[in-house]
């Protein structure tokens, strides 16, 4: 029995095959190993995924992809984790960016763009993922990102930066204030996932002005930093994963044809097709042993 993973900075994707039926699916917080240890990863699973659990013994092999398994010492970690839990299986942990390439460029060339809680970017050969210099995270970078722009509307918002009728529509969704905003920014854990989440009001104000001058800014801000920053960036096609991609796929797919972007598969997430491209992989393999 095959389970395929996939796990963003706020939330993990897994999918069974089970035989002659459709897969089960399951989903728990993310479990980033920057932000989490063997120990806490394996609490996580264990209090969220009672289901996913009843089948460890039948589980032979499990493919995780997550954000923050870019260096052998995270991959570890979470490898770690998943062997506490399912001792019998083949375990391989690789990066985000590689799952997301699977999932849309299969084994062609292409531009492979992550555009959720986080964003990234990378070159994937048919093979191999290339990446680039980016993924700094949400401090330093993630532009265009759920959590990019949900900063933007808070400091907006604290700033007094909003129009007035919108910052009351703000308010009266959030009652926050600068205290709050403070200690659960500094004081708190995944403040990335705090501030991702106050990118969802953009749905609301997606139609004003304000609403579309920050969604742009931000997907301009990512195609400006990382999608141009490839020399050959014309030559390849460009796919998006992530919520904020998929959401706002209209303004995306304006801004890059713009800038003579051509765009492949934009998906919310990437873990249905991840699984078909595992399934087939692992089939052809099976063949040619």
């Amino acid at each position: 029995m095959i389970v395929v993973a996939d796990s963003g900075s706020s939330k993990t994707d897994w999918l069974v095959a089970l035989p002659e039926q459709p897969p089960a699916s399951f989903r728990t917080d993310g479990l980033n190993p920057y932000f989490l240890s063997d120990k806490e990863i394996v609490k996580v699973i264990q209090s969220q995924a009672h289901d996913l659990l009843k089948y460890a013994d039948e589980i032979t092999e499990i493919y995780f992809f997550g954000a923050g398994c870019s260096s052998p010492d995270r991959h570890e970690i979470v490898s770690n984790a998943l062997t506490q839990l399912f001792p019998g299986a083949f375990i391989s942990v690789d990066s985000d960016l590689l799952g997301s390439a699977y999932a849309t460029c299969g084994n062609e060339k292409g531009l492979c763009c992550v555009l959720g809680t986080g964003s990234n970017i990378s070159y994937f050969d048919g093979t191999d993922v290339h990446a680039g210099r980016y993924g700094l995270g949400y401090v330093l970078g993630d532009e265009g990102s759920g959590t990019w722009l949900g900063k933007v509307l808070i400091t907006d918002f604290l700033y007094g930066n909003m129009p007035d009728d919108i910052a009351a529509q703000f308010y009266d969704t959030y009652k926050l204030d600068k205290e709050t905003v403070i200690k659960n920014v500094y004081q708190k854990p995944k403040a990335n996932s705090y501030l991702a989440a106050f990118s969802k009001f953009l749905y609301q104000v997606r139609d004003t002005a304000y609403g579309q001058q920050v969604i742009n800014n931000g997907l301009l801000e990512f195609i400006e930093t990382n999608i141009k920053a490839y020399p050959q960036y014309h030559k390849y096609k460009c796919n998006f994963i992530g919520s904020i991609a998929f959401v706002f796929a209209a303004e995306l797919s304006a801004l890059c044809e713009k800038d003579g972007i051509s765009v492949g598969k934009i998906i919310r997430q990437p873990i249905n097709d991840l699984l078909t491209y595992i399934l087939k992989r692992e089939r052809k393999l099976s063949a040619s042993g």
